[in-house]
């Protein structure tokens, strides 16, 4: 990334059910609490990219302009599975980038409820009985998985289980493990939808819902919205020292999809496509996993974090078991990760964890956390992977200034 970008403003709204507000309402609310953030306003903006999956087709963005100020500039309206809010931000980073704009505006939202379990993709057929090859992806059923689920608990149940059959070390009480922390790190965040504190025992004792991931391993879906202001270097540069101080550097800005994998074709792979951003976002940024002081991951089961321990590249190959157990990855360790609570209990409304991941790791690079600050954070990474499937990665750095 030649000339850097920043992030100027960011908010987030807590998480959790919003049964009086819709998504304009919710996205709206984000937007001006991020310009009031970075100290400016609508008409400052050059460009808006808005993230909402399930109402994609409903152009969000020109909807949310209608309540914060109709412009005239460019909306994007991004959709992107979980990584939609990433994508979204991604939109308007690239656009900056390009010179079309020196400012602009990135909001990730959506309004959930209890949706309940989610697939990650259609069924590949209709007809159930047949069993010959047909269709486009030449499937003999309509399932999506080996073991005949395409319900994300399932599909994340059975990557975390090939996991722990390949390296020694791992099994139910290290993903068990993952969940306690995120629950402990959730009763310090005020934002988080559950700020509630379980024991191991109790994450373990938890109603199985697709082993080994019992209920309190599991995020749960609901409402909420982030947002985040971008402004390129030059534009920066001409704002005051206490913005240019605030300003968090986007150190890299990484988008991939699924390679060719053979268990692909049945199974989605969800390591390979996260791998390949981790080793662009580290070659762009030009640092490695040893110099990140805190990381934002995807962690919609407790399975799914324990894998991209090994997949971001913070620990050996085989060694994410170990690195769960020696306390690496707690608020107080070698390399915190999900201090938020994460999506275990921050909270998964899918448009928008993309941007509040982005929001949690910028509040860390300022110094503002509060009671969960992790002491002096300079570099962070956000992360979010979406079925079908899309990885979205970025390297923040605090300012120099």
């Amino acid at each position: 990334m030649s000339e850097p970008v920043w992030i100027l403003g960011v908010s987030m709204l807590k998480f959790g059910r919003y049964p009086d507000k819709d998504v304009v309402d919710l996205g709206s609310e984000a937007a001006l609490n991020a310009m009031t953030d970075a100290g400016v306003t609508i008409h400052d903006m050059g460009v808006m990219g808005v993230g909402c999956l399930y109402e994609s087709n409903a152009m969000v963005g020109q909807r949310i302009q209608k309540q914060i100020g109709q412009t005239g500039i460019p909306v994007y309206n991004v959709a992107n599975a979980c990584a939609t809010g990433a994508s979204a931000l991604r939109t308007v980073i690239l656009t900056i980038k390009s010179g079309e704009a020196d400012m602009g505006l990135a909001i990730g939202v959506e309004q959930m409820g209890k949706m309940g379990l989610l697939g990650g993709a259609a069924r590949a057929r209709t007809d159930e009985e047949g069993y010959e090859r047909s269709g486009r992806y030449g499937a003999v059923m309509g399932t999506e998985g080996i073991l005949g689920t395409n319900l994300m608990p399932g599909v994340f149940a059975q990557a975390g289980m090939e996991y722990a059959n390949k390296y020694d070390g791992v099994g139910f009480e290290q993903f068990a493990k993952v969940a306690e922390k995120n629950h402990r790190h959730s009763e310090l965040n005020p934002l988080a939808q559950y700020q509630k504190v379980f024991s191991l025992e109790e994450v373990m004792g938890a109603p199985m819902i697709s082993y080994p991931n019992t209920l309190l391993m599991c995020c749960p879906t609901g409402d909420g919205a982030a947002a985040a202001v971008v402004v390129s270097d030059a534009k920066l540069k001409t704002l005051s020292i206490e913005q240019q101080k605030r300003a968090v550097k986007v150190a890299a800005s990484v988008l991939t999809s699924d390679p060719w994998t053979e268990d692909g074709q049945v199974q989605p792979d969800v390591n390979t496509l996260t791998r390949n951003a981790a080793d662009k976002a580290y070659e762009l940024a030009g640092v490695g996993p040893q110099d990140l002081n805190l990381v934002e991951l995807h962690d919609c089961f407790a399975t799914a974090e324990l894998l991209h321990y090994q997949n971001l590249r913070l620990c050996e190959d085989g060694g994410a078991g170990e690195f769960i157990d020696s306390g690496a990855p707690r608020r107080d360790g070698r390399t915190p990760v999900n201090v938020s609570g994460g999506l275990i209990s921050k909270g998964h409304p899918l448009g928008a964890t993309g941007i509040a991941n982005v929001f949690e790791v910028t509040t860390h690079l300022r110094g503002e956390a509060g009671d969960r600050q992790v002491e002096g954070a300079r570099v962070g990474m956000t992360h979010v992977i979406g079925l079908g499937s899309a990885c979205s990665i970025h390297i923040l750095e605090r300012a120099a200034t």
